[in-house]
């Protein structure tokens, strides 16, 4: 009996927290991480790192002065030189630490070692980047971030800045519009591809930017968010109206810039600009982000009659791409399907926009039309996206960088109040004007009173 109760004191606690680590791991990963994965892969590094590094082949022979001064002092025999290794810096998501690369070595022998520190460190991913000659920074991911989206608490944010997604890495992804001024988004039907236009709506909607929107499926898409839209077309005739006029907006605003070039000599150089961003503030037009949801509407066709309006059309879409950023009209370009058999113009409208991201393709001609110009290798990551995965998609650019998001779960209600409770910032844009759309008016909720009448007796 005396056995049996010291198994039970013993044995209970142990199972208790085994079974406790287990559900914490799979259901609150970031919990499992802070309490037990961190300590345990924090002295996994420490106790193993010279040997994993001489496994991993990057360690260095060491400096003659070096061997010369072992010899002297000691009798023990002179091993390889890792990497000098920096601070390990804990996060909530992972470690981080420096590394300083020993003569020899370079940024890309440790990247291609990723893989085996992870196994060997117990860690769920890898990434280096590099933060100077000689210097690298590992860091180290506990667990998957992408399973269950959370957002850093603190992000670098600022005007034109919207963080849309979170990286594989934990990093937030920020859609900045200065850098990256046009992009294309592709996804299939329930792929997350509405959910990262919601954020980016949102995240805009309290900037003071001029939001306009081109939705052929009938506006089920940005109708939600009229109170905050300065226009709004809802099909493919009223877009061929709206197009237009952002088109002479661009050329008025450029005629804006000229004159103020064409100042005195004795002007200082930092005065003159080739853009709205070098105008005074007093002077500097608003800038205008526009939406383009289901971008192939706008390249069909269903008889002869409407070429010549597609033709128009596409050719405006391609003027705002290839001229709109100096004059602060930036492109967000979405659809479900974008290939060179929409017609004329696909694949030039295509090369004008720097930032793609892809989500769950139906094909993989989609897939290549929106990366395999930028990073091949990217084509097979964004085929091999799950359908029980909404959300993760691959993002690049032209720079041939590319890594996997995913956007964190946003209620079209909450998107849709957020739009209302900005709609007072909607700037004063005169030829969009004629394009905004009506928005109906809220009833007012009439609240019952605090004191409950009581009749007159006699």
């Amino acid at each position: 009996m005396s056995d049996l109760t010291t198994l039970l004191e013993v044995g209970g606690p142990v199972a208790a927290l085994g079974g406790g680590a287990a559900y914490a791991r799979a259901k609150h990963p970031a919990a499992y991480w802070s309490t037990v994965g961190l300590p345990v892969s924090t002295v996994r590094l420490l106790s193993s790192y010279g040997s994993v590094m001489e496994a991993c082949g990057l360690t260095v022979a060491p400096s003659r002065l070096r061997v010369l001064a072992v010899k002297a002092m000691t009798q023990r025999v002179v091993r390889p030189v890792p990497p000098r290794r920096g601070l390990i810096r804990p996060t909530t998501t992972g470690l981080r630490i420096r590394l300083r690369l020993a003569p020899g070595q370079e940024p890309a022998d440790v990247a291609a070692s990723a893989e085996r520190l992870r196994h060997a460190w117990g860690v769920h991913a890898v990434y280096v980047t590099t933060v100077k000659p000689g210097v690298v920074e590992l860091r180290l991911v506990g667990y998957d971030v992408l399973r269950r989206v959370r957002m850093p608490r603190k992000i670098a944010g600022g005007f034109l800045k919207v963080p849309v997604a979170l990286r594989e890495d934990a990093t937030p992804f920020v859609r900045d519009y200065r850098t990256i001024p046009h992009q294309l988004t592709l996804g299939a039907t329930l792929s997350g591809k509405s959910m990262y236009l919601r954020h980016l709506i949102a995240g805009l909607a309290p900037q003071p930017v001029a939001l306009v929107g081109i939705d052929c499926k009938r506006g089920v898409e940005l109708a939600p968010f009229a109170p905050r839209l300065s226009a709004l077309a809802t099909d493919p005739e009223q877009a061929a109206e709206l197009l237009p006029v952002l088109v002479k907006e661009m050329e008025d605003r450029y005629d804006l810039i000229k004159a103020r070039q064409g100042i005195a000599p004795g002007t200082p150089d930092e005065e003159i600009t080739s853009d709205i961003w070098g105008l005074p503030e007093h002077e500097r037009p608003v800038p205008v982000v526009l939406f383009v949801d289901e971008v192939a509407e706008l390249f069909m066709i269903a008889t002869k009659k409407d070429e010549e309006r597609r033709d128009e059309m596409v050719t405006q879409l391609i003027r705002l791409a290839q001229l709109g950023r100096a004059a602060g009209i930036y492109l967000e370009v979405c659809g479900q399907r974008f290939g060179a058999e929409l017609g004329k113009g696909a694949t030039m409208l295509r090369a004008q926009l720097t930032g793609r991201v892809c989500h769950r393709v139906n094909d993989e001609a989609s897939a290549k039309m929106a990366l395999g110009d930028i990073a091949p290798e990217a084509v097979s990551a964004a085929c091999s996206i799950a359908p029980e995965r909404p959300g993760l998609a691959v993002a690049g650019d032209t720079s041939g960088g590319w890594s996997r998001i995913r956007t964190p779960y946003l209620s079209l209600g909450d998107a849709a109040e957020t739009c209302r409770e900005s709609a007072h910032l909607v700037p004063d844009v005169p030829a969009l004007k004629p394009f905004r759309p009506d928005v109906p008016e809220q009833p007012v909720e009439s609240t019952p009173p605090v004191v409950l009448p009581h009749p007159v007796t006699d």
